[in-house]
C-alpha cells in the first residue's frame, strides 16, 4: 500500500510511504532537511509499522508541537482505518 500524506507544522510538505504486509519498504520526504530525512528514510526500511510508531511518535522539533518522524507516524496511522 501507497500513502502520500501531506504534513503538518513541519518543514518537508509530503510524505510517500509503501508498506507491505505491515513493513515499510520505502520512504520519500518531500522538502525539510534533506540529509536528517534521508536517515530517517533508511532507519525505517524494513521496520514494522509497530516499531516505527512506538519509537518515533511524539517526537518535537524544537518548539513545535510535532516533527518529520511524528509525521511519519501519523502518516503510518493512516494504516490502521
Amino acid at each position: 500500500m501507497r500513502i502520500n500524506y501531506t504534513t503538518q507544522g513541519t518543514c518537508s510538505k509530503l510524505i510517500e510511504v509503501e508498506v507491505e504486509n505491515g513493513v515499510v519498504q520505502e520512504v520519500h520526504f518531500i522538502g525539510g532537511c534533506n540529509g536528517n530525512l534521508q536517515g530517517i528514510s533508511a532507519l525505517v526500511k524494513g521496520m514494522t509499522v509497530e516499531d516505527v510508531i512506538s519509537r518515533l511518535e511524539g517526537i518535537r522539533c524544537g518548539g513545535r508541537p510535532t516533527s518529520c518522524p511524528d509525521q511519519l507516524c501519523k502518516a503510518l496511522h493512516m494504516l490502521e482505518k
